[in-house]
């Protein structure tokens, strides 16, 4: 491609994806004043519920994990989940301003992040294929922004475009800076149902250091903040009480419980739970340890293979089983950005051969939570209705994550690796 052509191109995709990053920042120009009267109101409500507020109350002298305090003192909808305590000081600034001044500037944080994401992932592509990096970076970014899950991000106000930075950075910075993945696993350990199986799978795959010490740095920074809810509390137990109280509220809501038709589950017991109806006693505990165990066996098998397109698959692998093993939405799955970019990528170049076929119905079935709009919601529920409009993502991620098994245990089945790469 001419210098100009790449110019004019890069230029084109940039002023689509400025419009679509303007267009997801008008909620939070938009959202209404939280009350009680408006709960329900969905624009930021990730961002009312798990940020703003909580902080408040934290600022305030109170302990948001307890749900009693936070729907008797806010306009909530929400309980605030288990997030690490040191969330509640790293988005201090996004809750000591008023409230929509601090919904707008966590949503174009927010925007950076997703471009810093798509700049991750191109980096990564580049690696293996030429690409220039402003038109892969501008391309994947306006295709993020764009996305459902992007949108959705912005619309809600989640903390996941920082969560799916840390988690890609962790696992493409682990060998050539441990330092920087390190912390970027910290990060990731924001919501524990990231960082505790990621920390998990790194270690298997040979980054102790990493893990061990980005997990480390999460720890330290959240103590003296665990300690001061237990001081203002009145001891350890009654600071325990309240982290039940969390979980259970958590367990029987229409929105979290394994076994709500409703919630926008995406984890393997849920999606089983939306296709069958039952759910076995244990389930998600059960799920969390055997996918772990099999990602363990099988991750280690691929990386010993030696064969760049093996990791490659490794690390989608490795984001695939942090999403399905353990409690997630769809926009989790920005974590594996990077990770699919790149097998994508290769997946196109080796499209024609037989093998790479189950490649390419994962990665197309990956791509079905991304292209999700809403649009597509309201033709699929008034064909299908209500039940199918949230159980399709979840079941396009588990298909992505079987056939991905299905191909790794092809590819260590034998001693000689497969793909055309390392012939």
């Amino acid at each position: 491609m001419k210098d100009r052509t790449l110019r004019v191109v890069t230029g084109l995709v940039a002023v689509v994806g400025a419009l679509s990053a303007w267009r997801a920042l008008q909620p939070s120009l938009r959202v209404p004043i939280p009350s009680l009267a408006n709960k329900a109101e969905e624009r930021m409500q990730d961002f009312r519920d798990a940020l703003y507020f909580p902080i408040r109350e934290f600022m305030d002298g109170g302990n948001p994990y307890n749900p009693a305090a936070m729907f008797a003192n806010w306009p909530v909808r929400q309980d605030f989940n288990l997030y690490q305590p040191y969330h509640l000081v790293l988005h201090m600034p996004f809750a000591l301003p008023s409230y929509r001044v601090g919904a707008v500037a966590f949503t174009v944080v927010s925007l950076l992040l997703l471009t810093l994401l798509a700049w991750m992932a191109a980096a990564h592509v580049r690696v293996r294929v030429p690409i220039p990096l402003v038109l892969g970076t501008v391309v994947l970014a306006t295709l993020l922004v764009t996305s459902q899950l992007g949108k959705a991000q912005l619309y809600v106000g989640q903390v996941n475009p920082l969560i799916a930075v840390g988690a890609a950075g962790a696992l493409m910075a682990r060998s050539s800076h441990p330092r920087w993945a390190a912390l970027a696993l910290a990060a990731a350990w924001l919501k524990p149902q990231f960082g505790l199986p990621l920390a998990i799978l790194l270690f298997a795959r040979g980054s102790q250091r990493v893990a061990l010490t980005g997990t480390a740095i999460a720890a330290v920074a959240s103590l003296p903040w665990v300690a001061l809810l237990i001081a203002r509390g009145g001891g350890v137990g009654p600071f325990l009480d309240v982290i039940a109280a969390n979980l259970a509220h958590a367990n029987s809501t229409s929105y979290g419980a394994v076994d709500s038709v409703t919630a926008q589950r995406v984890d393997l017991p849920a999606v089983l739970f939306r296709l069958t109806g039952w759910v076995a006693p244990g389930a998600e505990a059960l799920a969390l340890v055997g996918i772990l165990a099999l990602s363990v066996v099988l991750l280690r098998r691929l990386d010993r293979l030696g064969n760049p397109n093996a990791t490659a698959i490794a690390d989608l692998l490795t984001c695939l089983a942090v999403v399905v093993a353990v409690v997630h939405q769809p926009g989790d799955l920005l974590i594996a950005v990077p990770a699919m970019a790149l097998v994508a990528a290769l997946w196109w170049r080796h499209r024609r051969e037989h093998d790479w076929r189950i490649v390419g119905f994962a990665v197309a079935a990956l791509a079905v939570p991304f292209a999700h709009l809403h649009f597509v919601d309201n033709a699929l529920v008034a064909l299908l209705g209500a039940r199918a409009g949230v159980t399709l993502d979840g079941v396009a991620i588990v298909t992505a994550w079987v056939l991905l098994v299905i191909y790794a245990f092809r590819l260590v089945r034998v001693r000689e690796p497969v793909v055309e790469g390392a012939r």
